[in-house]
């Protein structure tokens, strides 16, 4: 565990420390307050500190537990933690606040030793104070949270209904979001249900549960149960954002609707939720009225909301306006120009990409692991195969960044489409990973279309292994046999196909008309409007043959 500092192993100096102490042990707040405020600003180092506790010790105000709680305070703010604990330990008979103090400052800190120093201070809390009060429980339950021992959190949730805090909202809430970070869920759910009066962040806090584990279907039933008058912006977030991160985009865009027709403003992080949906979607009509929306209100873009912006531009298909974006904010970091990297990348414009990565460079902005899938790809699109490769081997070398699968499976596609499927191959097979569906895919549209069948072959062998029921692979050495004029093969995967049971995927298309958007699928006729559809379809067929001609 910690290896505990003897608090009072030095002699007091008799020359003055550089804190002047003048509090009287009938101190006011007021001069704590401003005792703790001028230890913070110049206690920054351990000498300090320990000089500061040596003036405590010699006016008895040690003995204070307010004082020694905000010295502790003041400890683990700048660093000195260790030190801090080593004072408590060191109280002749600490208080509640006093353990709740140092409970808190333990769960602040990244360090499983920390956690459980904390915990065992909580046990000894029992056996020397034992009357906790509204802070001392949700302080512990962070501990749970941070151990995720949710046995441990069962014992306090006993202990609080044994000293009557089950009807307190703050120590309510604490336990329902312990119990969802830990994955009881269920439970979290009867603690509400068995809540008598809820507050708004009672229910957020079960709203927030929900979308983190990605019941959201759960969380929106829960929105429509919350009175109107309880929800504010954080109850419709919570829904949007977790509706965003499922991949439900449309259900995300109809929330964040219904939210502006409530007349609530949602803030940075509800437009954050909405821009990712409509970046998903392809929603550029809605994207923009956010944008217009964030102007109109004078909200402050931050950087995040401004990758947002790009992001969604780029993915929308107006790359152009994306750029724009890019260009008029002021402030970047690593996402805004991987962002803008990977928009221009996936429209093609390779060149323009790679330009932009080497003005990243240029800005002293030290690329990412998403920054170079981004730039590999870019190097597949204009064919630059030699400087693919170096970027690939820089990762490593320059920026100490170790490949991953997918870096991994960008070089083999960027091989592959220039006609190195040999190179490609031999890739794969030296990797430090087992090679996935992705690359031999990837692998496997090559062999197509480079016309390479017995790699063809290999791979649709392990892609069955891998996604039996993916009827795109067939399809694709179907077609490679078609190409060769090996009709038979052609027909045999046809035949393999449904022999096996697997169904030609449906393509599938979708078209954004006054903000919302409609999905076609083919062969589906269950539009009420499929005939006119049908007809319009054939009148621009034809126009686009006329036009041909």
């Amino acid at each position: 565990m910690w290896r505990q500092i003897t608090a009072l192993s030095f002699i007091p100096c008799q020359r003055q420390p550089p804190i002047a102490l003048h509090i009287r042990r009938s101190s006011t707040l007021s001069d704590i307050n401003w005792f703790v405020s001028t230890l913070k600003a110049q206690g920054t180092n351990l000498k300090t500190l320990k000089q500061a506790h040596c003036s405590m010790i010699i006016t008895g105000l040690h003995r204070d537990n307010l004082i020694i709680s905000k010295f502790l305070e003041a400890c683990s703010i700048t660093g000195h933690l260790r030190y801090a604990y080593s004072v408590f330990t060191h109280q002749p008979f600490p208080n509640t606040y006093l353990h709740n103090t140092m409970i808190r400052a333990l769960s602040l800190v990244d360090e499983p030793n920390a956690h459980l120093t904390a915990l065992q201070v909580y046990r000894k809390f029992w056996s020397l104070c034992p009357k906790p009060d509204t802070f001392t429980f949700p302080f512990a339950l962070k501990i749970v949270v941070r151990l995720s021992d949710v046995w441990f959190g069962r014992q306090i949730h006993c202990q609080i209904m044994a000293c009557g805090f089950d009807l307190s909202v703050h120590v309510v809430t604490s336990l329902i979001q312990m119990y969802c970070s830990c994955g009881g869920l269920g439970d979290a759910r009867k603690v509400f249900d068995e809540m008598p009066v809820r507050d708004v962040t009672v229910w957020n806090a079960l709203l927030a549960g929900y979308g983190k584990v990605g019941e959201v279907d759960e969380a929106m039933r829960l929105l429509e149960m919350m009175p109107c008058w309880v929800r504010n912006v954080v109850s419709w977030t919570c829904v949007i954002s977790g509706y965003a991160k499922k991949g439900k985009a449309s259900e995300a865009i109809e929330v964040f609707e219904r939210m502006l027709m409530e007349n609530v403003e949602p803030d940075e992080v509800t437009l954050l939720a909405a821009l990712s949906a409509c970046a998903d979607l392809g929603s550029l009509e809605l994207g923009e009225r956010i944008c217009r929306y964030i102007d109109h209100r004078g909200m402050k873009s931050g950087v995040s909301l401004n990758n947002a912006l790009i992001d969604m531009y780029a993915k929308s298909g107006d790359i152009a306006k994306a750029f724009e974006v890019f260009e008029r904010v002021s402030e970047r970091n690593v996402v805004t120009w991987t962002t803008i990297i990977t928009g221009l990348s996936t429209h093609g414009l390779g060149g323009e990409a790679l330009t932009m990565f080497n003005r990243m460079v240029k800005a002293g902005v030290e690329p990412n692991s998403v920054t170079f899938i981004a730039v590999l790809s870019a190097c597949s699109h204009v064919g630059l195969v030699d400087l693919g490769k170096r970027l690939f081997t820089s990762m490593r070398s320059v920026y100490g960044i170790e490949p991953n699968i997918e870096h991994f499976g960008c070089l083999i596609h960027l091989l592959g489409r220039a006609g190195k499927l040999k190179e490609a191959e031999e890739v794969s097979k030296t990797m430090p990973f087992e090679a996935n569906a992705a690359i031999w895919g990837s692998l496997l549209a090559a062999s197509n279309v480079h016309h390479d069948l017995e790699l063809g072959e290999r791979a649709l062998n392990q892609l069955i292994k891998l996604e039996p029921n993916n009827s795109g692979n067939y399809m694709l050495l179907g077609n490679l046999y078609a190409d060769l004029g090996r009709w038979d093969e052609s027909r045999m995967m046809r035949k393999m196909m449904k022999g096996i049971g697997v169904k030609k995927m449906a393509g599938e298309s979708s078209i954004e008309v006054e903000n919302r958007v409609y999905r076609f699928i083919s062969g589906d006729h269950s539009h009420l409007h499929v005939v006119k559809i049908h007809e319009l379809l054939q009148e621009i067929d034809l126009q686009i043959q006329n036009n041909a001609i």
